[in-house]
């Protein structure tokens, strides 16, 4: 995994077979695949937003989660 600071990228390489194509799967995310279509590598732009928005997700699901089994019991 390398981050790149000065554009806010983060490239996560699964392996280091050459790229064939990538596929966009939302509007900051690409999948890199290999000839073959197997996936080999992710890369993330405006990461820091990205990570931050995934994190604040996760952490407020659970906590409304245990929000909902406290007042269930």
């Amino acid at each position: 995994m390398n981050y790149f600071p000065d554009q806010d990228i983060i490239h996560i390489a699964i392996t280091d077979v050459e790229e064939f194509e990538s596929l966009e799967l939302s509007p900051n995310i690409t999948a890199e695949l290999n000839v073959n279509g197997d996936l080999i590598g992710v890369e993330i732009l405006k990461a820091s937003t990205f990570l931050r928005d995934s994190i604040l997700e996760t952490t407020q699901a659970k906590l409304l989660q245990l929000q909902h089994d406290r007042n269930a019991a």
